[in-house]
């Protein structure tokens, strides 16, 4: 497994939904656009070079929610 996919699997245990696409942009680099929302409306979009950076980012972000909560 994949460490993105653990974080992705640790997201979903939380109750988050991961979605991540990839996409071209004008310079012919690949780009990650990934969004993780909740159902209690909060959301996280990231805009990254490498998929695992999403992840580690969307962890951080739902770590630091934890803390304040």
């Amino acid at each position: 497994m994949k460490y993105w996919e653990i974080i992705a699997d640790n997201l979903s245990k939380a109750g988050w939904s991961c979605d991540c696409v990839s996409t071209v942009d004008h310079n012919g680099r690949t780009m990650f656009v990934a969004d993780a929302h909740c159902d209690d409306g909060k959301r996280f979009v990231v805009r990254v070079d490498e998929k695992l950076t999403a992840f580690l980012e969307w962890e951080a972000a739902t770590q630091a929610e934890q803390l304040t909560a």
